[in-house]
């Protein structure tokens, strides 16, 4: 999964052709670890109808802050430039899919 960072979010994320999921995450963060590898199926199932990146808050904490994450993982969808969901906390593959469904 790729990652991006405070100083190409905009360029990776907000000017991207497909929606984007972005996991705002941290190395200490067991939930986020927990969510890795659905996030890791989740971007291989559906290349190409959108790209899924993740964020580290600790290194890159602007992004984050202009978004108002405060708990981790929060995944948040952006299309168009604009965040059209937000979730918190790991799911399983499958709840995450039928989140993403309402939003793609």
């Amino acid at each position: 999964m790729e990652s991006v960072t405070d100083a190409d979010f905009d360029d990776e994320v907000l000017k991207s052709g497909l929606p984007v999921l972005v996991e705002f995450t941290a190395d200490w963060c067991p939930p986020c670890r927990q969510l890795a590898p659905v996030l890791s199926a989740v971007a291989e199932e559906e290349a190409g109808r959108i790209k899924v990146v993740q964020l580290d808050v600790d290194t890159d904490p602007r992004t984050a802050a202009r978004y108002g994450v405060l708990a981790l993982p929060t995944l948040m969808v952006f299309r168009a430039g604009e965040p059209v969901a937000s979730m918190v906390g790991a799911r399983a593959k499958r709840k995450l899919l039928q989140e993403l469904a309402d939003v793609l």
